[in-house]
């Protein structure tokens, strides 16, 4: 999440908020790679939760990368809770219990991507060991409970988390406890965005499967291979999940945006205020009939922050989330972004994509990504095992970025990218299976090992 949107025009029409969107069309060649992560931020001695005050916390941490980086500091009632570069550059973000979120800048090729992640990594450490704070990538923290997880000071954050008990039984886990990847991109067109969105809905058990590492909570199995990919099935659910109607004829830009009006808001923001309005719709809101800001009409952002807290497992703003992956080490974090340009930058694979998901049923998409939080590459789908699915995906993934033919100064094209995700499908273990084998064998039963090998 970058900050949140500034347009105080009042809105007229319906119309209005389907431009908006519609404003992310782009010509091919102007395609763009926008690539997200999150870190669990802990003590270095004693791996516990970084609070937000003191002269060692996550405050400190974000005043030492202003100064470093140079960058225009995000203000909240006095607090410093994010940070941006007004050059068009990255921004930095907090989630709400301190998971660090660097949002990457819209870049032409994962290579890219690699170097603004290895520049952000060097300039974190800079700031953050002298403080003596190191970061976990695990979709989840594997050991602490959600009372010791301290929140962070930012409106919207309080009022999500009112709300969420209200609607799900893990909101608030998803909030204080998790962590993921994910990656933006463009479409050309409303038919190239339907095609796109439909194949990434359907193939995103698949990201989840081959990124899966959240297998702990509290300091022992819970029983799943991505428990942060379970946590978002009773989160909320009249805002997540796989969104049949993608599917259905007639879909496009405005059957997006009925489904987004009638998505229940959380908060409208005015000046440094936000206002709670959880619980009802921005249709209402349209029409003038909230009841906390009677005869008031929406702005564009309010849209804008509206669009930002739609959680489905594929989320359309003015380009395509992918919301599928746990967080994981930094190593493996260029392989989303690679994994996806692969598959939805290149026409002929993106085709042959299609071609994989086009018969399956909405029942049928909604039992696998059911399934793969607890059995990962074994959940089946009709009469396959998803296994097979990601190996045939990672295929063309890796032919469609040869395709793409950017190639680094080595000579070297994105498809180097694959290799970690490579190197899983040929052990045929997630890494959270990896991990559980740990836990079962050298680290004798404990997570804090974790603190090591998966932090960055």
């Amino acid at each position: 999440m970058a900050r949140d949107q500034i347009d105080m025009t009042p809105l007229q029409s319906r119309d209005e908020l389907v431009a908006w969107i519609e404003a992310g069309v782009k010509p091919e060649s102007e395609f763009r790679i926008g690539t997200e992560h999150e870190k669990t931020p802990f003590t270095l001695e004693g791996r516990q939760p970084v609070p937000y005050d003191g002269a060692k916390g996550i405050g400190a941490l974000l005043e030492g990368m202003k100064l470093l980086l140079g960058w225009e500091p995000i203000m909240e009632r006095g607090n410093i809770i994010g940070l941006y570069d007004v050059t068009g550059g990255g921004a930095i973000s907090l989630e709400p219990g301190g998971q660090f979120e660097l949002s990457g800048a819209p870049v032409e090729n994962v290579h890219q991507t690699q170097s603004e992640l290895m520049a952000h990594l060097a300039q974190v450490r800079e700031i953050a060991t002298p403080l003596g704070i190191g970061f976990l990538g695990l979709g989840m923290t594997p050991s602490w409970s959600r009372a010791q997880i301290p929140a962070m000071p930012k409106g919207r954050y309080k009022i999500m988390s009112n709300y969420m008990p209200k609607v799900g039984k893990y909101g608030l886990d998803m909030m204080f406890r998790t962590c993921t990847v994910q990656t933006n991109l463009d479409f050309s067109s409303e038919a190239d965005m339907v095609k796109k969105l439909r194949v990434s809905l359907a193939l995103q058990p698949i990201a989840t499967a081959l990124f899966a590492n959240s297998p702990f909570t509290e300091g022992k199995p819970n029983g799943f291979l991505s428990f942060r990919s379970e946590i978002w099935r009773d989160t909320d659910n009249a805002r997540s999940g796989m969104i049949p109607f993608a599917f259905e004829d007639g879909m496009g830009f405005e059957r997006y945006v009925d489904y987004a009006l009638d998505v229940p808001m959380y908060f409208v923001k005015r000046g440094e205020e936000y206002i709670d309005v959880s619980g009802s719709s921005f249709r209402d809101f349209f029409a003038g009939k909230n009841k906390i800001l009677p005869g008031e009409r929406p702005t564009l952002s309010d849209w804008a922050n509206h669009l930002s807290t739609i959680f489905p497992e594929v989320r359309l703003k003015r380009y395509l989330e992918m919301r599928g992956a746990d967080g994981v080490p930094w190593g493996r974090l260029p392989a989303l972004p690679a994994f996806w340009v692969g598959l939805l930058y290149d026409n002929d694979s993106l085709d042959a994509a299609w071609d994989i998901v086009r018969h399956w049923t909405a029942p049928e998409r909604q039992a696998l990504r059911d399934d793969v939080p607890r059995f990962g590459f074994k959940s089946r789908i009709k009469d396959r095992y998803l296994f097979e699915i990601a190996k045939e995906c990672l295929i063309l993934s890796h032919a469609g970025l040869r395709r793409r033919g950017r190639i680094d100064h080595l000579g070297r094209d994105e498809s180097r990218f694959l290799e970690p995700l490579e190197r899983i499908i040929e052990t045929g273990r997630s890494p959270a299976e990896e991990m559980l084998e740990k836990f079962n064998g050298p680290w004798k039963g404990s997570v804090e090992p974790a603190y090591q090998e998966y932090a960055f």
